[in-house]
């Protein structure tokens, strides 16, 4: 048996449902609000805290030096082009032809060079004989002593049984120095070039002097060989 609602029981139920609805539908909106409100605080708390580090993390700007002033780069200089007018006579002028026939013969130009005047170089002149003779110094005695702590006999000489003297003529010059060594007389198996070789390690002479005044002097000096 099937009971019959009332209008007014079926107008309660909708009445009823739709509050439901309605209560439902506000406080889904109330939640709503309290997440975008907790969701708001949430970003703001974390923008603030990137401000914080950015802030943290600034260098402070260095102020740059502003580049020298640089002098001012000079002005070009304009050339001056002077224009000659057409009727303006040209003073010196210089004819110059060109034309050249197939036929004419051209002499070929040869350059000479000038001469050159070499200038002879006047040696200063070699006295023999002066007022004051060269000198080794500290005498003939200390010129021996030289000779024989310096000489050495050569080998061939001393093998073939070579002895006797080697005169040595050479030039002391004002300063003292000995050039020009020659051999005037040897005698062979080495001994004169170990004579020439003796006087050129000599040491400064005394200068030979003609009143008063250094010159050059020629001298000679005899280096005895002697096996004993």
């Amino acid at each position: 048996m099937e009971v019959k609602k009332s209008p007014k029981a079926d107008l309660d139920s909708k009445r009823l449902t739709f509050a439901l609805i309605g209560l439902v539908v506000s406080l889904f909106i109330v939640w709503r609000v309290f997440e975008i409100k907790s969701y708001d605080k949430r970003t703001l708390e974390n923008l603030q805290r990137t401000v914080e580090i950015i802030e943290e993390e600034m260098v402070e700007i260095t102020k740059q030096e502003a580049p020298k002033p640089q002098p001012p780069a000079p002005k070009p200089q304009a050339t001056q082009i002077q224009v000659v007018e057409d009727d303006v006579e040209v003073e010196d002028e210089i004819d110059i032809n060109a034309e050249v026939s197939q036929e004419e013969i051209i002499e070929e130009y040869v350059y000479e060079a000038p001469e050159i005047e070499e200038e002879e170089i006047v040696e200063a002149e070699i006295f023999t004989v002066v007022e004051q003779m060269p000198e080794f110094p500290g005498g003939a005695a200390e010129m021996t002593k030289f000779i024989q702590k310096n000489i050495k006999y050569p080998m061939m000489a001393r093998e073939s049984d070579i002895q006797g003297r080697v005169y040595v003529n050479f030039v002391v010059e004002p300063d003292g120095s000995v050039s020009n060594v020659t051999v005037m007389r040897g005698i062979g198996g080495g001994c004169d070039e170990e004579a020439i070789r003796i006087v050129n390690m000599m040491p400064k002479w005394n200068p030979g002097k003609q009143r008063g005044v250094a010159v050059r002097c020629s001298f000679t000096v005899p280096i005895v060989f002697r096996l004993q």
